[in-house]
Formats: structure tokens, C-alpha cells, sequence
């Protein structure tokens, strides 16, 4: 078969403002005519007098707040937000915080324009899928760098009644700006923090470990970022270690594996993402370690058919030269588990509270949303998700 890279369109429109101290400069990115409501997640943005910096720097706007998006945001509270810009008319929104808020801004922004029931900007089995022709535009203010929903036109959604969780892409949705302060990171704790690089490390993988068409410049770009990834992670988590340059190269790292950039002509997997939401959605598990107990059984079960970029994954991003082909294969995937375990996280599903009687339902899940066609060729069926649950909860690294 002649593989080859395929067409493509790449447009991205996000400001980036990278730096120290540039929350105060935020005025300058915010129409003066604007009503801002600024959309937060807990209590950690007023904590650490992130909100206030924002409030400060807004001083002469008109300016409301929308707290309570959730790490994994629902629906629920996103129409909550919604009813709140219609009924005092907001027109200019900023999120503050890290991709789950971005994310229910990004739904909300739209869903408050949406002509009819904003559950229909959905599809796989929740609503129709109709696009988005509008959204309030808004910024956002980085604070955990982990799903570069700063810099992309995706958003993640749970729905409770339904049992959900769901994305949509709109080219409306993506931030007019986004600013990005390394030394925001200084108060994440561990966990926080070792998700934000797993997220990152398999966003590369899911666009990454494919098969080969020829994209040299998105393959160079993809291993560039794993190999940064690994040599800063165990340093990054490490939530003592206030290293400026050590915290601005996780932050710029983490945008850039899910701008778009990298997967722009090449085919992407999402496999590992679609397993592991339905863990999110049974037990409410962070989404970075439904990843990394998953990854491991997917590079296995998967292996015939990753085959070639997994010896090149081996050989570009470990470094691993010697052995037959399988013996790279796997080498590389034990050296991911040790990667996945240097910054504690989980690499197999009794780590994050699955059993034996969830995999019936977590495949169930899997065909309720019509996710019965999965990876990079389509190929990854009910029976093979099955076994790759399996796989990830019998073993033991």
C-alpha cells in the first residue's frame, strides 16, 4: 500500500502571552466595552489570589463571576453559566484555570448561542451533532498546563444522566487569547502535576504511535515533545522544585502536544482516550491516569498493528538500538511503564478502582456512545477494547 501524508488544512488563531507577570497586562486583550463573566473551577484561583490578580487587572470593566466547574465539567453546570450570560448579558468570557474549565467555557460560550437545545452540539449517541455557527468570544488564563485546550477548538463534556463523556470541535470555540504564566504552576500539588505531563505525553501518542505515512516533520516534532516530556517529568512533579525554566518548558510542552500541529496530515488513534473516558464516567477517575493504565495494554494488545511506529518509538524516542524488532517493542513499552511509575502514576486499572465485573459494563458504555470502531484504521472493535481491558486490569508491571 503507497501510504502517504494526506491533505490538510492548518488554522490556528490563538494569541498566546507567555511569561511572567502577564495577568496584569490583561486589559490589554479584553475589549474595554465588554461585560467579562470570569468562569473558574473551585476554590484554588481564590486561594492563591489568582482571581484577584485577574479582578485587578479588570478594574475599570464590568466584571461578574461563574465559580464550580468541575475537574470533569458537566453539562449541568455549564447550563448554569448559560442562563446566567443570557440573564445579565454578558458578551466576553474568561476562563481561569486549567482544561476542564477551558473546556466548559469553551461549551458554554457556544451553548449560549446555540439556536435550539445546546445538547444537540454533541453527538455519539447524546445529541445530533449539529455544529456551532457562533460562540461568545473569550480568553483564557492558564493554570494547570496539561490539555492545550488553550490553544485548540475542542472541548470534553460529561453528562450525568446520561452516563457521558463527550467532545465536540468548532472553529468558533477556539480562545481569542491565552495567557500562560509558568510560575502559576508553583502551587499545583503532585497529583496535579503528573497528570498534566501524562495528559501531554499521550496526547503526542494518541497522534504519534500509528502507522508510517512519510510525516517526517510531524514525527520529528511528536518525538521532540516525548523525549522533553520524559526528561522533565520526574523533576516537574516534584512540586517543591519552583525552576522557572523547568515549569515554562512543561507549560509550552503541554500546549503544543494538542494544538493540532502535529497531527495535521497523518492518521491519530483516540483509542486510549475512549477507554479511559468510560472509566472517568464510572467512577469518576482523573482523566490522566484513566490514560496511563490504559496506554501500556493498548501499545501491547495493539502491537501487530503499531508495529512500525513502535520501533520507531523505540528507537527515536528511547534511544533503544540494539535487539530484534519485537525486543525494541518491548523495551519500549517497559521503559513507558517506568516512566508512568517514576511520577506515580497508575499503569493498569486496579490502580484506579476497576474490577472484573466493570469491564461488561465499561464495554457496554463503549457501544452505548457507538464507539464499536476505534483506533487509526477503524479496526479496534467491542472484542478488541474488551481485550485490552482485560489485559489492562490482569497485569501486573
Amino acid at each position: 500500500m503507497n501510504l502517504e501524508i494526506s491533505d490538510f488544512t492548518f488554522f490556528n488563531p490563538v494569541k498566546i502571552i507567555f511569561g511572567k507577570n502577564k495577568i496584569e497586562e490583561l486589559s490589554r486583550y479584553v475589549p474595554s466595552d465588554k461585560k467579562v463573566l470570569i468562569i473558574y473551577g473551585g476554590g484554588s484561583v481564590k486561594r492563591f489570589g489568582t482571581l484577584d490578580r485577574v479582578k485587578a487587572a479588570l478594574k475599570n470593566a464590568d466584571v461578574g463571576e461563574f465559580g464550580g466547574i468541575e475537574a470533569n465539567p458537566t453539562f449541568e453546570t455549564c447550563m448554569k453559566a448559560v442562563e446566567k450570560i443570557k440573564a445579565e448579558n454578558y458578551d466576553f468570557l474568561l476562563a481561569v484555570g486549567g482544561g476542564s474549565v477551558i473546556d466548559g467555557t469553551k461549551f458554554i460560550a457556544a451553548a449560549a448561542e446555540f439556536e435550539g437545545n445546546p445538547v444537540d452540539l454533541f453527538g455519539k449517541g447524546v445529541g445530533s451533532g449539529k455544529p456551532a455557527e457562533s460562540a461568545v468570544p473569550f480568553g483564557s488564563i492558564l493554570t494547570l498546563p496539561a490539555t492545550a485546550s488553550e490553544m485548540n477548538d475542542g472541548a470534553v463534556i460529561n453528562f450525568k444522566e446520561e452516563k457521558a463523556k463527550v467532545g465536540f470541535h468548532s472553529r468558533h470555540v477556539f480562545p481569542q487569547f491565552s495567557i500562560l504564566e509558568p510560575e502559576l504552576t508553583y502551587t499545583l500539588p503532585k497529583r496535579q502535576l503528573a497528570n498534566g505531563i501524562t495528559d501531554a505525553f499521550i496526547h503526542v501518542l494518541e497522534q504519534y504511535l500509528t502507522y508510517p505515512v512519510g510525516g517526517m516533520v510531524q514525527d520529528e516534532f511528536a518525538e521532540g515533545l516525548l523525549r522533553v516530556l520524559i526528561k522533565i517529568g520526574p523533576d516537574v512533579v516534584d512540586e517543591n522544585n519552583h525552576d522557572y525554566n523547568l515549569r515554562a518548558n512543561f507549560m509550552w510542552t503541554a500546549t503544543l502536544a494538542l494544538n493540532r500541529l502535529i497531527n495535521r496530515g497523518v492518521p491519530g488513534d483516540w483509542s486510549t482516550h475512549s477507554l479511559g473516558h468510560e472509566i472517568t464516567v464510572l467512577n469518576n477517575t482523573d482523566h490522566a491516569r484513566t490514560l496511563s493504565a490504559i496506554m501500556p495494554s493498548v501499545m501491547t494488545v495493539r502491537k501487530l498493528k503499531k508495529w512500525d511506529k513502535l520501533v520507531q518509538y523505540a528507537e527515536n524516542v528511547w534511544d533503544i538500538r540494539t535487539g530484534t524488532e519485537e525486543e525494541k517493542i518491548d523495551a519500549a513499552i517497559l521503559k513507558t511503564i517506568i516512566f508512568f511509575k517514576s511520577i506515580e502514576m497508575p499503569v493498569n486499572l486496579s490502580d484506579v478502582g476497576v474490577n472484573s465485573d466493570d469491564i461488561d459494563t465499561l464495554v457496554s458504555q463503549l457501544e452505548q456512545h457507538g464507539l464499536t470502531a476505534l483506533s487509526e484504521r477503524g479496526d479496534q472493535t467491542l472484542d478488541v477494547s474488551r481485550e485490552i481491558y482485560a489485559h489492562a486490569l490482569n497485569t501486573d508491571y
